[in-house]
């Protein structure tokens, strides 16, 4: 099917308006009212969810599914750059990572199902969900209100830089990772520099225990499982001549399976206190969960495959390999079946990547977002 030039003209028109006012995650009430009022103009029926989320629903013409479709709503706290003539009017705020365009996306998918209802078999539930970008997490929240309870299947989709400019793809199990961070102090027992031998030194400690992280990932961890401990932050000392009395280290774990998180979890604990307690020194191992991995169902993905296939040109479709970033949408399918799904525009107009300053959307790839979605409901049985 081709795409309405009307369509298209409306996503770009709503995206440039959503860019140049951007609301930070759990505060997008005034993007909340955009939302309401187009789907209420499209007599689509607003569920009722705590804002700023929207969530509308359309009745199929079979109704024995109901699937859900979602876009995430919320931008960045990041100073916009650049001379883009739709700059964000909003100081400290931008949508540095596409969501403007995911909701622009979807808003269209909207006003086409509004308009052909009777092409439709499943109920759908549309979803433009707040708090993408922060925790707690917004899809976790609306699943806690109950969004999926009624829901068989869920797609959404991630306007995605890193993937070439035409392209649309996915994986057929883990696609993204967790995110969870850390924070490790380590208490020793303070003195001067000359004097070592009287102290614990929570350093030196400190850089036993970086080291000992390493063999985790390369002797824990199931090789062809992805993992990664990074400690980006080392706090410890005031001058050069005393040894403090702590040592902090904050970072973040990225893993592909629950399995792989679990064990790099374990392992960080066990190594931790075991090298703490070699040195004399006590620890203290605290966890800051995040999202959990997005997996996507094989059924659902093969599905969407077979449908980017059918009904897009031969060369669109590839298999892409799982990324370390994370995405909330993995709340959804821990509890339902679904995908997620990249679709690729990178290339010049989108060459600076997702949350730096300059990261722009390539709006030519909004034509092929719009169809994906529809032909997932219109071939969705």
């Amino acid at each position: 099917m081709h795409i309405d030039d009307n369509l298209v003209k409306q996503a770009i028109e709503d995206r440039r308006h959503l860019h140049q006012h951007p609301e930070i995650s759990g505060e997008e009430y005034e993007t909340h009212t955009f939302i309401r009022n187009r789907l209420e103009s499209l007599n689509i029926e607003i569920l009722n969810y705590q804002p700023p989320s929207v969530v509308g629903y359309v009745k199929g013409t079979n109704g024995s599914k109901t699937i859900a479709l979602r876009a995430d709503i919320d931008a960045l706290p990041i100073t916009e750059e650049g001379d883009k003539p739709y700059i964000s009017k909003n100081l400290g705020v931008s949508h540095a990572c596409g969501h403007d365009g995911h909701t622009a996306v979807l808003l269209a998918v909207a006003h086409w199902l509004s308009k052909n209802r009777n092409e439709v078999g499943p109920n759908i539930v549309i979803i433009f969900q707040s708090a993408e970008e922060i925790t707690p997490s917004g899809a976790d929240q609306l699943i806690k209100q109950g969004v999926l309870e009624q829901v068989d299947a869920i797609f959404g989709i991630h306007l995605w830089q890193g993937l070439e400019k035409g392209k649309i793809g996915l994986t057929h199990g883990p696609m993204m990772a967790s995110i969870d961070d850390f924070d490790i102090t380590i208490q020793g027992s303070g003195g001067h520099g000359s004097m070592p031998h009287e102290t614990v030194d929570p350093i030196y400690v400190a850089t036993q225990v970086i080291q000992s992280f390493q063999s985790i990932i390369s002797r824990n961890l199931n090789p062809i499982d992805a993992g990664v401990i990074t400690v980006g932050k080392i706090e410890a000392g005031t001058t050069y001549n005393i040894i403090p009395e702590q040592a902090k280290l904050i970072g973040t774990i990225r893993a592909l399976t629950p399995h792989a998180v679990q064990t790099i979890q374990r392992q960080m604990v066990k190594l931790t206190e075991g090298i703490c307690q070699t040195y004399d020194a006590l620890c203290k191992v605290d966890f800051i969960y995040g999202t959990p991995p997005l997996v996507n169902d094989r059924k659902e993905a093969l599905f969407v495959e077979s449908v980017i296939r059918q009904f897009f040109d031969r060369e669109v479709f590839t298999l892409v390999d799982p990324v370390m970033g994370g995405e909330d949408f993995s709340y959804y399918l821990q509890k339902k079946p679904g995908a997620f799904i990249f679709v690729g525009m990178g290339g010049e107009k989108s060459r600076y990547p997702h949350h730096h300053p300059k990261f722009d959307l390539d709006e030519d790839v909004f034509p092929n977002a719009i169809k994906l979605f529809i032909e997932i409901m219109k071939n969705y049985h």
